[in-house]
């Protein structure tokens, strides 16, 4: 098992530079022991950089890193205890799954029977007994990923790192992968720090999750709050695909706020806002579309474009709030391109952003 039970990961004040260009920009985060955290933004905001600066690849400009309450600032990656599974697998072709897994342990000097009966332990651990004579190109996917994952493990890090784990695997795939990720994770008392650009996956697999953008962290915290509560314009459009409008708050009652928006009157959460204009974050499936128009008040619109997804429906909405993507889960009676119809609000997923 683990040599010396899961680290935390300390980031104080850390800061990257290549030559004019500032990839990571004063960042500060701490990942609690057996936490598996996210790193979520799009490409160029600095997660990758992150990364490997925790793993050593990359070594900081200003700032320091800590592991497990140890400065390891300007240790190189073979000196710190932490496994990086990288976006490509990085298996060797020539040799079978359990020799790609026995790697490491050998190169650091194990002896190759005691190296081979530890690589059989992970394999077994990660769902691979039986495959360990097979070259990798004749596995599929999710079980070169499985592979990927053993060798890392095979080290018994403190610190296990994923690089956009699931980009190189199908959609189905992608979640069967995923939950086997984090059920490994919780088994064995890991700590993870884990990258990806995509917000649903960032959503099922975190205990916590640090949003970056430009270099800097833009919010961090659990999923639910991330997805409840966004921080900013950025955060709101991020993790959700928010649709961003307009509206005023008219009235503040104490915690909360009497807000209108394209005439409609809506009681919030205040979140810091005071009276005058707004941004209001609307998720796509508190969005109600009705074809005729209901007893309360609504909002005349028009579909612009339909989808039918299978599991839900996704709509193009034109408005007096502007283009607005709406997803209805119920299935009602499909609405087509075209059509006239009224809109309204869910009592939740509608949220105050602080400007």
């Amino acid at each position: 098992m683990m040599k010396s039970g899961p680290a935390s990961v300390e980031f104080r004040s850390v800061t990257k530079r290549y030559g004019a260009v500032t990839s990571v920009d004063d960042v500060s985060f701490t990942i609690a022991p057996g936490t598996l955290v996210t790193l979520l933004g799009p490409s160029g905001c600095g997660k990758t950089t992150t990364l490997r600066l925790i793993a050593g690849l990359e070594i900081a400009s200003e700032g320091r890193i800590l592991i497990g309450g140890k400065d390891v600032t300007f240790l190189s990656a073979a000196d710190r205890d932490v496994s990086m599974v990288f976006q490509s697998y990085a298996l060797f072709p020539h040799m079978s799954v359990l020799e790609n897994v026995a790697y490491g342990p050998t190169v650091q000097g194990m002896p190759k029977a005691k190296a081979h009966a530890l690589a059989m332990e992970k394999l077994a651990l990660v769902g691979l007994a039986g495959l360990e004579r097979r070259a990798p190109s004749e596995l599929s996917g999710g079980q070169q990923q499985r592979v990927a994952v053993a060798r890392a493990l095979v080290l018994e890090p403190q610190v296990l790192l994923f690089d956009e784990p699931l980009s190189n695997l199908d959609a189905k795939l992608r979640r069967r992968v995923r939950e086997d990720i984090r059920e490994l994770q919780l088994k064995l008392n890991l700590t993870v720090a884990y990258v990806t650009h995509d917000q649903e996956e960032a959503l099922a697999v975190s205990d916590r999750i640090i949003v970056m953008s430009n270099a800097r962290i833009a919010q961090s915290g659990t999923p639910h709050e991330l997805y409840e509560e966004p921080a900013s314009l950025f955060v709101a459009d991020f993790i959700g695909d928010a649709n961003l409008v307009d509206a005023l708050v008219v009235e503040e009652r104490e915690e909360r706020a009497l807000v209108r928006v394209g005439g409609l009157d809506l009681d919030l959460p205040r979140r810091g806002a005071t009276r005058g204009p707004v941004k209001l974050a609307v998720r796509p499936e508190a969005i109600l579309l009705a074809g005729a128009k209901p007893a309360r008040p609504a909002i005349a619109a028009r579909i612009a474009k339909a989808a039918y997804l299978g599991k839900h429906l996704e709509y193009t909405v034109e408005s007096p709030l502007g283009e607005l993507f709406v997803i209805d889960r119920v299935k009602n009676e499909p609405l087509v391109a075209g059509a006239d119809v009224w809109l309204g609000f869910a009592d939740r997923d509608v949220t105050i952003v602080p400007l």
